[in-house]
């Protein structure tokens, strides 16, 4: 794989998102090399157990976007959103397996407008898909994606909600 050209089309993505919709949501976009992967993470500080650090927190809530040699093999880029260890999150009774049952209960509502996609994994992987690689495309591609985690981010929240530990 041609890390440092995945991480330039995948920078050039952030760049054409960093824009007022998702500031206004809370959203933070990164791009890291992680596990032979070239990723784009969108998080909220706020659904980390570190919120100063959410990007390499324990606990934490992402949105990811990757490629990898064997993603470029299969020509697929792959997407999932991810819940790790929520019982970290300060403020919270999490638990992980009804979290994740609760986000893709509100999720199916969605899920249709998500290419390749499923939920049929752990309480870790709350539902991941792919989209096919098309590298001239590439950053259109994230941003698509990217644009379509923002409406769905506020399903997390809503989820999250009603795991608050009242005051």
């Amino acid at each position: 794989m041609d890390e440092p050209f995945y991480r330039q089309k995948f920078q050039e993505a952030v760049d054409m998102l960093s824009g007022k919709e998702f500031i206004d949501s809370g959203l933070r976009l990164s791009v890291d090399t992680i596990l032979e992967s070239v990723a784009l993470k969108i998080y909220k500080p706020e659904w980390s157990s570190i919120p100063e650090s959410p990007i390499d927190a324990p606990g934490r809530i992402f949105f990811s976007v990757w490629i990898n040699d064997q993603s470029i093999k299969e020509g697929r880029l792959y997407y999932n959103i991810h819940a790790l260890k929520l019982k970290n999150l300060k403020g919270y009774k999490i638990p992980a397996r009804n979290f994740a049952e609760d986000f893709r209960n509100r999720f199916a509502e969605d899920q249709k407008n998500w290419e390749n996609v499923s939920v049929q994994y752990g309480p870790l992987t709350l539902m991941e898909g792919w989209i096919e690689l098309r590298p001239d495309h590439i950053q259109n591609d994230l941003c698509g994606l990217a644009r379509k985690f923002l409406n769905l981010s506020p399903v997390i929240d809503e989820v999250l909600t009603t795991y608050r530990l009242k005051a």
